[in-house]
């Protein structure tokens, strides 16, 4: 008896332990949920702000687009700083310091390479220096946008409700400045490249290999030689170890169509520029209307105005022209005084700029950049060389320049000539624009300062720092750049592929994109008439691989039958049938990628994994050396390893091998999209399992496309994740341009618990485009009233 009360008594509190810890678990859950919450953007209700003039109102519709109605440009730029904020803080801060090489001070020790690396280009620097050549009424507006991120700042941080990810770092914003938005700007500039990492491989295979070997890798295989500098040997994969190396594909497709080849009669534009891709996505679409200026498209978190998109009056998109606008220099240093170097018989005194580091945890680093005449050294910024000799970088970007002045304008431009006008200031980074006026007219122009070279063979390897007559000192005129306006084909379009002919006066650039992507764009325009907007997003979404269509069934001849096994005759039966589509869904682009790789493996098996970085336009060198093969040149790449044929056989084995090891035996069960997967990663997503779930909740989605198929979808060989692509996707009809057609992947929030985070992701994945109104009236209201009586 006294037994059972005893065992009624434990159990009697055991249930009274577990219900209160549940309670107090369930209590803590609604607490982190309400804290969390907190910091979701506010899209209804009313907002102070005391440095508006009169109230603005900002309409967020279904797709989380903010559409700003502002009496004056000093409320709009004011309410998009505040809105943005609100939307991005996170992303703005760890953006501003990435580009300001401020990272260890938040992140702490692992980040100090990379601030050097930063601090050593000096793209803050450069913004600083842009500032002070930008007119006092841009100026203005980058004041009034720092005020509303300020705004947004100052309220968050008295409300204990700025987003979560800044608790979990244990930092807090700082005051943001008109600097930090410039950096920004300087910083995609830095993201869109220069080619100065294929001039230091190239300078690589030269010291390496015997020069007809290292000059048949050479984007451009010269026929007067250039000669490689003998005054000086680096080390390059030591000097350039943790050189952080934008990706090469960082590119774009862009067409613009006639009126002519229309349903409507008017032109259609088309645009998706190709990035990372990340959450929150790396750019924002926002609406901005005031009294003269109603301007709709997508900018980057941090910075003011829209950058791509359309007015009532006109629209416009970029790709990457990729010229080659930096220019690595052999620096001679005086043994004496490391700090100067020679030029023409005479030691020059270098500029030494005190870069200190401040580092989480562990106090500051003391750093020094050294900048020479031609710009700073950039092959000693992990360490001392221990040699008379190191690179400098000349970079377009790193002077003065007045993107975001070209970028006001053009907001505002009605008509062609307006436009034209205005990307008169857009230096850096140069870009392909079109564009397409309500008035039926169709342009393209490849834009910005692009060094004029004497002789282009200069530009594959670096120059001599030492020698007046390797100076670059001029610039493409601005009414010699390339440019068309309505061509009698019908249309122009560009996919980073080369834009000019050999008869161009000009040098632009070695370095250029497989044609692939720009040969599809061109077929189905070609080929189609009475285009409508459905069928350019089913354009964009285009799985297409021409590079498959050239060569798979070039490779499948070369293929001996007795000696393979089943499954690598069902591979090869398969890739017969194939109609070259990366579809998901298939097992064809996945035999076909793999061969690739694999072919690529046994081609530069010599060339370290530390050089592959800096091999950009790879896939061009070994479609030449395939070509070469197949056609009977000779290579010598392929000659070492036994010619076309057995590195196409060993290749073939090597990937069905793998696929089998990854995949089964069963040929029927391999589908590309069970390799080829899009999740749009966090940045903190990686630091532990809890945060994977919540910033990553979707999981990853089976996709289809590749690096060279319009829907450009760039790969991780080794774990298939989707890392680059089109965030942004835009469509539009100049019959009517008061609406546009968007995607912006995986949503437009960067808040976990927004319902517009992750929304995009599958229509994204799917093609499913939203339309986004210049008079949109519908949507969630947002009252930012004055505090001024």
């Amino acid at each position: 008896m006294e037994s059972s009360k005893k065992r009624f008594k434990f159990r009697k509190t055991l249930f009274i332990t577990i219900g209160i810890t549940f309670l107090l678990l369930l209590a803590l859950l609604f607490f982190v949920n309400w804290y969390v919450n907190r910091s979701v953007e506010q899209v209804d209700g009313t907002i102070e702000l005391s440095s508006l003039n009169k109230e603005v109102t900002v309409i967020t519709d279904e797709n989380g687009v903010p559409h700003i109605h502002a009496d004056s440009e000093q409320d709009l730029y004011i309410a998009q700083g505040y809105v943005q904020a609100q939307h991005r803080m996170f992303q703005m801060e760890l953006s501003r310091r990435q580009a300001s090489g401020t990272l260890s001070e938040v992140v702490g020790a692992s980040a100090i390479n990379q601030d050097k690396y930063f601090r050593t280009l000096g793209l803050r620097r450069a913004a600083e220096a842009s500032y002070e050549i930008y007119t006092e009424e841009s100026k203005q507006v980058l004041e009034w946008f720092a005020a509303g991120v300020n705004a947004y700042i100052s309220d968050a941080k008295n409300a204990n409700r700025l987003p979560i990810e800044f608790k979990l770092m244990g930092i807090e914003p700082e005051e943001w400045t008109p600097i930090d938005s410039l950096t920004i700007g300087k910083f995609m500039a830095f993201d869109l490249g220069g080619h100065w990492e294929r001039q230091a491989f190239n300078y690589y295979l030269l010291n390496t290999f015997e020069e007809d070997k290292a000059y048949e890798l050479f984007p451009a295989y010269p026929e007067n030689r250039p000669t490689i500098i003998d005054e000086g040997e680096i080390d390059i994969a030591k000097s350039f170890e943790h050189a952080v190396i934008p990706h090469e594909f960082n590119g774009s497709n862009n067409w613009v169509v006639s009126g002519e080849k229309t349903v409507s009669g008017q032109p259609l534009l088309a645009n998706d520029p190709h990035l990372g891709l990340a959450t929150p996505s790396i750019w924002l679409q926002m609406h901005l209307k005031a009294a003269d200026i109603n301007v709709s498209g997508v900018i980057f978190a941090g910075v003011p105005g829209i950058i791509l998109g359309h007015n009532e009056n006109i629209a416009w998109g970029v790709t990457n022209t990729g010229p080659d606008v930096q220019q690595l220099y052999l620096e001679e240093k005086n043994p004496e005084n490391p700090h100067e170097f020679l030029f023409e018989d005479d030691w020059e005194e270098a500029e030494i700029i005190d870069e200190p580091i401040i580092v989480k945890d562990e106090g500051t680093v003391d750093y020094q950049v050294v900048v020479t005449r031609h710009g700073p050294i950039v092959s000693e910024f992990a360490e001392e060389s221990g040699t008379n000799s190191a690179f400098s970088l000349r970079w377009t970007a790193l002077e003065p320049t007045t993107e975001l002045e070209a970028i006001l304008e053009m907001n505002k431009a009605s008509n062609w000539e307006e436009f034209e006008t205005g990307l008169e200031k857009f230096l850096a980074p140069a870009q392909n624009f079109v564009f397409a006026g309500k008035d039926g007219t169709i342009a393209y122009k490849a834009n910005g300062n692009i060094p004029i070279y004497e002789n282009a063979k200069d530009a594959l390897l670096p120059m001599r720092g030492w020698d007046r007559d390797d100076e670059l000192t001029e610039y493409i005129p601005f009414d010699k750049l390339p440019f068309v306006i309505n061509p009698e084909k019908g249309y122009i379009a560009t996919a980073n592929n080369k834009v000019v002919g050999d008869d161009y006066p000009y040098h632009i650039s070695h370095v250029w994109a497989q044609p692939y992507r720009y040969e599809r764009i061109a077929e189905v325009l070609e080929e189609r008439d009475e285009l409508t907007i459905e069928m350019m997003q089913e354009l964009q979404m285009d799985e297409v691989n021409l590079q498959a269509r050239e060569f798979a069934g070039a490779f499948s001849e070369l293929i001996a039958e007795e000696a393979l096994t089943e499954n690598e005759k069902k591979a090869l039966d398969l890739l017969e049938d194939w109609g070259h589509e990366d579809a998901s869904d298939l097992a064809e682009p996945l035999i076909f990628q793999k061969w690739i790789i694999e072919i690529e493996n046994i081609l530069y098996e010599e060339i370290p994994e530390t050089m592959m970085d800096m091999f950009s336009a790879k896939g061009q060198t070994t479609d030449t050396i395939l070509r070469k093969g197949l056609s009977g040149e000779e290579s010598i790449w392929l000659k070492e390893h036994g010619g076309i044929e057995k590195v196409v056989h060993g290749a073939f084995k090597q990937a069905i091998t793998r696929l089998e090891e990854e995949y089964g035996e069963n040929i029927t069960d391999w589908k590309w999209g069970d390799f080829h997967r899009v999740e749009f990663r966090h940045p903190l997503s990686g630091i532990h399992p809890i945060l994977e779930y919540f910033f990553n909740h979707t999981g990853p989605q089976r996709m289809g496309g590749s690096a060279l198929t319009v829907m450009a979808t760039a790969y991780n060989n080794e774990t298939g994740e989707v890392n680059h692509g089109a965030p942004w996707r835009f469509v539009i009809d100049a019959a009517d341009l008061e609406k546009g057609y968007h995607l912006n992947g995986p949503g437009q929030s960067g808040h976990f618990k927004s319902d517009w985070y992750h929304d995009q992701l599958e229509d994204w994945v799917n093609g499913s485009f939203h339309q986004t109104k210049l008079n949109e009236t519908e949507g969630q209201i947002l009252k930012l009233e004055t505090g001024q009586k």
